[in-house]
């Protein structure tokens, strides 16, 4: 059994290596066949790749020659135009070559034609000087002639003669200045009514209407003691904190607050009116009540000014100026209330510039911010003008809102046409009647110093300031003035009138001459 055994296994062994080597030799005859198709492919390849080698050769040595026969082609069209451009170009030299040579040949000829001319002129010259000669030699002999004949020197003679032409000549001056002056007049005054009644006509404004009072009307009369309050505590305290007069008399149901600031007089009132809604009247109340007014005033300052900047158009302006716009509304002049003054002059300034050919936005800007120094003078020390263009100056307004506010009251010159529209609006806006409440000292101080100044001029009998001041006639004598001298004379005065005199308007100087002639029948 046991040999059996190893006769099949030794059997089994046998086989299994004959059939390794029987595969191990099948294997090596496949890769030998492998390796000869892999051998085939490469040369195969390699052949391939040496014909696309030779095709691409082929193709370069066929770009380059397409390339250098384009070279070429291009090379002798570049020679023939540089050719035919150098050809040109020695064509132009000839001809420049040609004009130099006539226009030097010109210029040779001038030159020696304006030899000759100096040389004339050198001639001319000298027989001139000599012909100068002559002449002073006759001259001498003659003056000394004319002396000896007429008894004057030279220097007599002519300032007699001066004399006499000055005399002559004034009467005809006067009659050329008089026309010259009634035609500038009448075509100014006619130019110039157009443009005030196109202004006038598209805007209307408000008489004088402010007043140095204010009076609250009052529920009950029983309201004025404890207005006052204990040993007038109350009352103390609100002229204190609202610097106002309280005037509490008999009238019935009404108090009266006074003072020339309208700003703390509106406060005033709306505080007391507070006050007395809510019937609460002690120290404590009335502080409390204050500051909430005048905050809310404050606000309404501002909204105010905003708002009219916006309407008039003006925007941007700088906030600061848009509050004392709306400050102006508390301030008045001779009973004027500043805003509206300054809304009228800007309306008018905008229209008459407008009318001139200017710039309408910038002479209403100039308009509403020619007084706004108005708005400091309660507060700072100075004039309207010197603050007004100060604060403009720091807020970087225009020159021309500068100059105008300078020149609206003769500090200085206007110097574009919205400044002189400023102007001529501001004295429309203020001389309108009813425009301003004028105090009587200062109207009668000014018509006596306009009838002294006519007073003061030879020949005038008389002079009567009428219609308001707004007109001086000057009554003359018809022996010493003549009518052209009368015209000289009525414009001395309104000379001397606008150095020496302020007024708003204009002062018209009619000046009279009358000759009578008077007999009797006996």
């Amino acid at each position: 059994m046991l040999s059996e055994l190893v006769t099949g296994g030794a059997a089994a062994v046998v086989s299994a290596a004959a059939a390794f080597f029987v595969t191990r030799k099948i294997d090596a005859s496949k890769y030998d066949i492998y390796v000869e198709q892999a051998k085939a492919k490469a040369r195969a390849i390699e052949h391939e790749a040496e014909v696309t080698l030779q095709n691409a050769r082929l193709k370069v040595k066929e770009a380059e020659l397409e390339a250098k026969r384009k070279y070429e082609e291009e090379l002798e069209k570049l020679n023939a135009e540089f050719d035919a451009r150098l050809s040109q170009l020695e064509k132009r030299e000839e001809q420049l070559a040609r004009r130099l040579e006539e226009e030097l040949a010109d210029v040779a000829s001038e030159k020696e034609a304006l030899k000759k001319e100096k040389e004339a002129i050198a001639l001319a010259q000298a027989r001139l000087e000599e012909l100068k000669e002559r002449y002073e030699a006759k001259r001498e002999e003659a003056l000394k002639v004319l002396e000896r004949a007429s008894g004057l020197t030279e220097a007599e003679a002519r300032e007699l003669v001066l004399k006499q032409v000055e005399e002559d000549a004034r009467a005809e001056i006067a009659h050329i200045v008089r026309r010259y002056e009634t035609e500038a007049k009448n075509e100014a005054k006619r130019r110039a009514n157009y443009i005030l009644a196109q202004a006038t006509t598209r805007y209307a404004g408000e008489f004088a209407a402010e007043r140095l009072i204010n009076v609250v009307h009052l529920p009950d009369d029983e309201l004025k003691g404890r207005i006052i309050g204990k040993e007038g505590r109350n009352i103390k305290t609100l002229e204190m904190l609202l610097g106002v007069d309280i005037i509490i008399d008999d009238t019935p149901g009404a108090i009266i607050l006074s003072s020339f600031n309208l700003y703390r007089r509106a406060i005033a009132t709306r505080t007391i009116e507070l006050l007395i809604e809510d019937g609460r009247i002690q120290p404590a109340r009335i502080e409390e009540i204050y500051e909430k007014v005048s905050e809310e005033f404050e606000q309404m300052v501002q909204e105010e000014g905003e708002r009219i900047v916006t309407d008039l158009g003006l925007s941007p302006m700088h906030p600061e100026l848009m509050k004392l716009i709306g400050r102006l509304r508390y301030r008045a002049s001779y009973g004027q209330n500043a805003l509206g003054h300054s809304l009228e002059v800007a309306h008018l300034a905008g229209i008459m510039a407008a009318e001139m050919g200017g710039d309408e936005t910038l002479a209403k800007r100039a308009g509403i911010l020619h007084d706004i120094g108005k708005a400091l003078t309660h507060e700072y020390q100075g004039s309207h003008v010197d603050l007004g263009a100060e604060v403009c100056r720091r807020y970087k307004e225009d020159p021309v809102v500068v100059n105008a506010i300078f020149a609206h009251h003769g500090h200085e010159e206007p110097e574009t046409v919205e400044a002189a529209a400023v102007c001529a609006a501001d004295t429309l806006s203020a001389a309108r009647p009813g425009a301003r409440r004028e105090v009587l000292e200062s109207f009668l101080k000014r018509v006596k110093a306009v009838e002294e100044i006519a007073e003061a001029k030879p020949g005038v009998h008389h002079a009567y300031a009428i219609n308001a001041g707004r007109e001086v006639r000057v009554i003359v004598n018809a022996d010493l003035v003549n009518d052209d001298e009368a015209v000289l004379l009525s414009k001395e005065i309104a000379e001397e009138i606008e150095k020496a005199v302020q007024y708003p308007g204009e002062i018209k100087v009619n000046v009279i001459r009358e000759t009578r002639a008077i007999q009797y029948a006996r």
